[in-house]
């Protein structure tokens, strides 16, 4: 399995972001931290080996980066709006730095997914929601997708356009709309056991569902906790069922 590490100063950030991929063809991966980790989190939790077979194959090439959940909701050193501003940096970055750098790799036409698990989940699912045009679908695993879960009480207008809860309601631009409805790989995926929040999952599907977007929701049972066993279980079951 071909690995390729890289980095650059993100214009986005303000700082060296480094950035990892495996493999050499298929559609673009693209996998967020779960907290405030860094971007080989998922080959030290074992996710890679759990996806070799596709990387192998030639499915799929999976790119990582690092996250900067320490800078934003997760620093208690620093104001509110200045963590609603470091997250929408972060959008930024992937955005207008990492997507083009997946692209020149994987050629014009790649198809990206961003794929991540529990903070990741919903990092995932925002961006894609919120930039359909660049990102073409998302798999968030045991996720929740009010991100007020996260602000410990703060909210603004960047709190509400980064809370997929929040903001899809209320979207009615068909240049939006239409690109979300069209993609056929929206998976919210969630256990029903400790620390893990189905209900959550079950309201943000039915938001989905209130706007004519079409998506798959699968809760697995209680003995399905919030934990990478559980998440190198529901990704390669994922690609291999659902692309």
């Amino acid at each position: 399995m071909e690995k390729e590490l890289g980095s650059w100063y993100s214009p986005a950030l303000g700082q060296d972001m480094p950035i990892v991929s495996y493999g050499h063809a298929g559609f673009a991966l693209l996998l967020v931290p779960t907290a405030a980790a860094d971007y080989l989190e998922y080959e030290r939790f074992l996710m890679i080996d759990a996806l070799k077979p596709f990387i192998e194959s030639g499915k799929m090439r999976v790119f990582s980066v690092n996250s900067i959940n320490n800078e934003s909701w997760l620093n208690n050193e620093i104001l509110p709006e200045h963590k609603a501003i470091r997250h929408n940096q972060f959008n930024d970055y992937i955005f207008f730095e990492v997507a083009p750098y997946i692209r020149n790799k994987c050629g014009n036409d790649a198809m990206i997914f961003v794929s991540g698990a529990s903070f990741g989940a919903l990092h995932s699912m925002n961006l894609f929601l919120k930039r359909p045009d660049i990102i073409n679908g998302a798999i968030s695993m045991s996720g929740v997708y009010d991100l007020t879960d996260y602000t410990k009480g703060f909210w603004d207008e960047q709190v509400y356009f980064n809370s997929p809860m929040h903001y899809i309601p209320n979207l009615e631009d068909p240049f939006f709309l239409d690109k979300i409805k069209a993609s056929h790989h929206i998976h919210i995926y969630t256990g029903s056991g400790n620390y893990e929040d189905p209900e959550a999952n079950r309201k943000f599907s039915q938001v989905l569902n209130n706007k004519g977007i079409n998506h798959d929701l699968d809760i697995w049972g209680a003995d399905i906790h919030h934990d990478w066993p559980t998440w190198r279980a529901m990704l390669p079951y994922i690609i291999e069922t659902k692309f």
